[in-house]
């Protein structure tokens, strides 16, 4: 390689290939976490809203906001009296029918009646136990369950109050593990893998927690040129909230 020397006003200059110090920079670049600094939040990994399936009137909700409760627990019970009235009355005309049906079946044994009104007896019973087993779904819906444990995040309604069927009673999560996201420039996917370490200092705790990385994402945005990675807190810790953010202390290799 050749070095050219240029003598001016006494001084020496000594001119480097632009090439070798165009190399030098990228190599540095790749020891460093590409991008800038990176903040993540912490999301539950269950979360839903529950909403009536009848309408009907709250008869009581047994928790609230910020509340506790378990798999499976009654969380708002609506007054369906008016549908365990139908219930009882769709049980006697099942009982009714089947009842019938039974008489015409023994009277087309004894040749005193014919097969098509044991027929139609038939249909008659299986329209009845239709309705009921409508009924009985319907009066299964009077009472909602969590369909996990976790906490209530938000009350919509309250006792007394009539809703619509579809409409919004409580925001609910799982908060037992936490999840991270945040976003990462896509230069970041040749060393970022699943099971990855590091660490997210959550600014309300003023502390720093381990975690690891799940899942990456499966597109790279093409403006921005970054990727969703989505991580999880190692360990349990009680004082961390749904909500609260930090920022993500990554290294690269």
């Amino acid at each position: 390689m050749r070095v050219s020397v240029s003598v001016i006003l006494g001084t020496v200059l000594l001119a480097v290939p632009l090439f070798s110090v165009q190399r030098a920079a990228a190599q540095d670049s790749k020891m460093q976490v590409p991008g800038t600094e990176l903040r993540g939040q912490l999301i539950p990994r269950r979360f839903t809203t529950l909403a009536s399936e009848v309408a009907a009137k709250v008869d009581k909700i047994v928790v609230r906001e910020g509340d506790r409760f378990k798999d499976g627990q009654t969380l708002v019970s609506l007054d369906c009296s008016i549908q365990r009235a139908q219930l009882e009355r769709a049980r006697t005309v099942f009982a009714t029918a089947e009842r019938l049906h039974s008489a015409h079946q023994r009277l087309v044994e004894l040749k005193s009646a014919g097969e098509l009104e044991s027929a139609a007896s038939a249909m008659e019973a299986a329209k009845a136990k239709g309705e009921l087993q409508v009924l009985q779904a319907t009066l299964a819906k009077c009472s909602i369950s969590a369909p996990f444990a976790g906490r209530v995040v938000e009350q919509k309604v309250r006792d007394q109050q009539f809703v619509q069927a579809g409409q919004a009673l409580l925001d609910i999560l799982d908060d037992s593990v936490l999840e991270l996201e945040f976003i990462i420039p896509s230069r970041a996917l040749a060393w970022l893998k699943t099971g990855t370490t590091f660490q997210i200092q959550i600014e309300e705790m003023a502390k720093a927690y381990p975690a690891k990385i799940t899942r990456i994402g499966a597109k790279v945005d093409p403006v921005s040129q970054s990727v969703k990675v989505v991580g999880e807190i190692a360990g349990s810790f009680p004082e961390l909230v749904a909500g609260m953010s930090g920022k993500i202390l990554l290294s690269a290799p």
